[in-house]
């Protein structure tokens, strides 16, 4: 193994130390200690193992919002220039320079993310940018668009048309629930959500419970493909 994959698959893995994170109360759940944000209940966990994974999942939104933060900014930036442009010939020339400076910005680390990554970041563009990834691009140069569907789609098979609903979907509550503690914390700048949705409510309604099976059965099952392939190359 190279030591770019080592390093990569470190990265990717759980963590270990976090005893400083976990708070026993009495009964059958465990709370980790996170800032609460105002009105919101502690998170709550079934087990110790869950907030590993927890843990885990945490660093892939701390890692993958700065960049859909920065793209929904570069893109306001884009629209609100263009306004202002009255000739078409010197928007297309604006457009494409500030597309090519956008691209230099994102092409190296995107390609450094895991297909977890990629898919969070893709939510999470359309959580500041109220479209989704394919509506921002569509409209856009067709080497922009080469761009992002080679760099995102292509590279994690991801679908560049998924949407954010932190009110139904487990793993965009999760990506809320980790975002709002981390703006109180400050582990986070803050960009209000360009999509209507009160988080407060839904952490409220879900009872602040946190459901990492989905990533559980995820290193499941990596571990079983990892044991066949050292069988079968002993074989």
């Amino acid at each position: 193994m190279s030591s770019f994959s080592q390093k990569k698959e470190e990265l990717d893995s759980l963590p270990n130390n976090f005893d400083d994170y976990i708070l026993v109360n009495p009964g059958d759940t465990i709370t980790i200690k996170l800032n609460e944000i105002t009105l919101l209940p502690k998170a709550k966990f079934k087990s110790r193992e869950d907030i590993r994974y927890y843990l885990w999942f945490r660093r892939k939104v701390l890692k993958a919002y700065p960049y859909a933060k920065l793209a929904s900014t570069r893109l306001d930036s884009l629209n609100a220039r263009l306004e202002r442009i009255p000739s078409k010939g010197k928007k297309r020339k604006y457009t494409k320079r500030i597309q090519k400076y956008i691209e230099g910005e994102f092409t190296n680390q995107i390609k450094k993310m895991t297909r977890t990554e990629g898919r969070i970041l893709i939510k999470l563009i359309h959580r500041q940018t109220g479209k989704t990834a394919f509506d921002n691009i569509k409209g856009l140069r067709s080497g922009w668009k080469a761009f992002w569907y080679n760099t995102t789609a292509n590279l994690f098979k991801l679908s560049l048309k998924d949407e954010y609903h932190p009110e139904s979907i487990n793993e965009d509550y999760l990506i809320e629930e980790i975002l709002q503690r981390a703006f109180q914390d400050g582990v986070l700048n803050v960009q209000k959500s360009k999509l209507d949705f009160d988080f407060s409510k839904i952490i409220t309604k879900n009872k602040a419970n946190i459901d990492v099976e989905k990533y559980k059965m995820m290193f499941a099952k990596k571990k079983k493909v990892r044991i066949f392939k050292r069988r079968s190359g002993s074989g």
